[in-house]
């Protein structure tokens, strides 16, 4: 590696410096294990579109390492000096092209060519805003070089009435450029192929075998298809009654059929009417043309009969089997050609268009004007080129401190790309706030961030809307629950309505996992106490509604109400008392063991407070110093089309500063006597009452007597009631059972 790096300690791994052009120009000598990202979304981050659209090599709508160097050589050729690219500026000087590389000329003489088209002649600097202009410009251009033919290319009339016939015949639409739909070469040779297949088609189908009936053959045909199969099955089923009286009755259809058809309003063209036979079947009878047939098919044997019967066999009365076989021998030739139909694409012009067309020269046409497009995608080029230059002249630095190394983001000078806004909510402004298109595809990985997250679906006052996913990284989750509302403001400025969907839950905070256990514990005994009062409201109510119930129906029939007569109250049973007598008499000793045990430690009963404490929170507290060290970005950008390629970590003082509390501003004055305050509750004398009851226990004890005069010692006042004194213990050495 010739070139020297410097590297920074930041989010606990080491990210490359990238601050010179010598840098950046360097870059596809550092390996890309040293690299934070590997490839990154063209979309939902806070970048431009354009600049990244016109980096995406293979149109796939992500940046890629690849990607990013070949943007780096390229610019190393086309440019005299990288240093240019430090700054960022949104204009190129025409001096910093290198013109001495064949395609560093082209640039500088399309780039002069844009500017002499802008007015701008004496111009010795190009922006992105005339790039962009002149670039867009171009492609609404009728020939701007992609191929694609658009209406506006085409003066002649009959030729556009072709180009439209063309384009509502295509299985999809081309998009020009300019958004417009249009036709490529491709799709002008499959039109026109469809229509020379189609007309010769048409052609084989003058043939006379194929007209038994001259231009009425083609409706005859249609007429004959649409009642074919009814036919059939008609005979067929005079068959089977022929075959067999007992199966009359099923194939005329059950009775059943006819009188769930008659038990609602009667339509004759029911699809249930349809389904019945096409008329009444007996045995070996031939089938009438108009009488007792049908009704849902009256019509259309009406037409059968005086398109097809009629012409191809004379007018007939009832049509047998056999005369059923000669009209279908006399259409099977039309038949046969008709199931050979190719290029029914363009079936919907009609003959006569699909002969015009085929003997017509609108092909030849049409491709001689999109090659004449295609002649300008040299000029296309170029002119995106130039764009690209002057943008990636711009952006290029920005986008490689925010891919290669994350620096915006950990030296909080500036925003990160995936920073898309700041969510205001519940007194706290959460600043790592990123796009997400896929809320529960994105909730399935992201948790392995072991960050707090808050997913969010925002509107704005167009009634767009977006959904997000907020980092919350200091302050509390007591009042956070899905439903909450709040604000989104987003890089432009503009508001939001924020309103949390879910929640993935994880420490914020050491100190909030040491009151974690005591709040869950609180919450829990509110939850009960409401259930249970939900409960016995819910019993009263029933209770009530029950005695006013038979209370009326008492009254209505004079008789007494139910249950008006009491149950005689029983007593408590005697095995009830004593298990009662048990378990408040194991309370009370546990209770006395455990107070004799901390009152046993003397002076050393506050660090015993304190060890309880630590037994309680301690587990909670650390789950959350470990999760705390592992929460990092890798998981949330993953989740949305990033490649991280390092552990991105978000440490406690850093993630204090990505969610911001709120506090008074400085130098506020601040009035603490509130007029609708709750009265406030005397801890102070809970706390006396608390000390007073701890000494008072220590000196039933005998803890305190080392420490008081003879006459105050618990011996001295209780005597030999005192736990302390040596009658006591004698009584208790008497009670004990004697050991041999």
């Amino acid at each position: 590696m010739s070139h020297r790096f410097k590297f920074v300690r930041a989010g606990g791994f080491d990210q490359v410096q990238i601050t010179t052009g010598a840098d950046l120009m360097a870059l596809p000598e550092l390996d890309q294990k040293l690299w934070v990202a590997l490839a990154c979304p063209t979309t939902g981050i806070e970048f431009d579109e354009r600049t990244l659209e016109l980096l995406d090599a293979d149109n796939d709508k992500r940046i890629r390492a690849p990607e990013l160097l070949g943007a780096v050589k390229w610019l190393r050729a086309v440019l005299k000096d990288p240093e240019v690219l430090v700054a960022g500026a949104s204009e190129l000087k025409l001096a910093s092209i290198n013109e001495k590389d064949t395609e560093g000329e082209l640039l500088l003489k399309t780039a002069r060519t844009i500017l002499k088209t802008l007015g701008k002649e004496t111009a010795t600097a190009l922006s992105v805003e005339d790039a962009s202009q002149a670039s867009g410009a171009f492609e609404k251009s009728p020939f701007n070089g992609d191929g694609v033919l658009v209406v506006a290319a085409i003066e002649d009339d009959a030729l556009r009435v072709t180009f439209h016939d063309a384009l509502a015949c295509a299985a999809t639409a081309d998009k020009d450029k300019s958004g417009e739909d249009g036709l490529t070469e491709a799709t002008v040779t499959a039109f026109f192929k469809q229509i020379a297949e189609h007309a010769a088609w048409l052609l084989k189908g003058k043939a006379e075998a194929n007209r038994p009936l001259g231009e009425a053959t083609a409706a005859a045909f249609a007429a004959h298809e649409a009642v074919r199969a009814k036919i059939a099955d008609y005979y067929a089923r005079t068959k089977v009654a022929a075959y067999d009286p007992r199966a009359l009755l099923a194939v005329n259809g059950e009775e059943k059929t006819y009188l769930e058809l008659a038990a609602k309003d009667l339509d004759v063209t029911a699809a249930e009417v349809e389904k019945l036979p096409l008329a009444q079947i007996v045995a070996d009878r031939g089938l009438s043309l108009s009488k007792g047939l049908n009704p849902a098919w009256s019509a259309r044997m009406e037409a059968f009969a005086n398109t097809v019967v009629e012409p191809l066999i004379g007018k007939k009365e009832t049509l047998t089997e056999a005369d059923f076989g000669r009209i279908e021998a006399k259409l099977a030739a039309h038949k046969t050609w008709f199931s050979e139909k190719v290029g029914s694409g363009v079936e919907k012009l009609g003959a006569a268009r699909v002969t015009e067309l085929a003997a017509g020269d609108h092909e030849k046409r049409l491709l001689e004007l999109v090659a004449k497009d295609k002649e300008k995608e040299p000029e296309a080029k170029a002119m995106a080129s130039v764009e690209k230059l002057v943008r990636l002249h711009r952006d290029l630095m920005t986008l490689v401190n925010n891919f290669v190394a994350f620096r915006d983001f950990y030296s909080r000078r500036a925003s990160a790309m995936f920073q898309i806004g700041t969510l205001y909510i519940d007194t706290r402004a959460c600043e790592l706030c990123i796009k997400v298109d896929n809320a529960a595809k994105h909730a399935s990985m992201a948790p392995m961030a072991n960050s707090y997250l808050l997913y969010c679906t925002l509107k704005n006052a167009k009634g767009e809307t977006m959904d997000i996913a907020a980092a919350m990284t200091a302050g509390d989750t007591d009042n956070l629950m899905v439903g909450r509302n709040g604000i989104f403001y987003d890089r432009k400025g503009v508001d939001w309505d924020a309103t949390i969907t879910k929640i993935i839950e994880n420490p914020i905070s050491v100190r909030q996992a040491f009151w974690s256990p005591y709040k869950k514990v609180v919450r829990m005994v509110e939850e009960r106490i409401a259930k249970r009062a939900a409960d016995e409201a819910a019993a009263q109510d029933a209770s009530l509604t029950t005695g006013v119930d038979q209370t009326a129906a008492a009254t209505a029939t004079g008789a007494a109400p139910a249950g008006a007569t009491a149950a005689p109250r029983r007593g408590m049973d005697v095995g009830t008392v004593a298990a009662l007598g048990v378990a408040v008499g194991g309370i009370t000793a546990a209770l006395g063991a455990l107070l004799q045990a901390f009152f046993g430690l003397g002076i050393w009963m506050p660090l015993g407070v304190l060890g309880l404490m630590l037994c309680i929170s301690g587990p909670s507290m650390a789950v959350a110093w470990l999760k705390l060290r592992k929460r990092n970005l890798g998981p949330m950008l993953d989740a949305n089309g990033w490649a991280v390629n390092a552990q991105a970590v978000v440490n406690v003082p850093l993630g204090g500063s990505l969610t911001k509390c709120a506090v008074l501003p400085p130098g506020a004055s601040r009035d603490v006597n509130d007029p609708f305050a709750q009265k406030s509750r005397p801890w102070g004398f809970y706390v006396f009452v608390l000390a007073v009851l701890a000494l008072a226990g220590a000196w039933y004890l005998g803890k305190l007597d080392g420490y008081l005069p003879t006459g105050a010692k618990s011996t001295s006042v209780l005597g030999a009631n005192a736990p302390a004194s040596s009658a006591s213990a004698d009584a208790a050495a008497d009670e004990a059972p004697a050991t041999e």
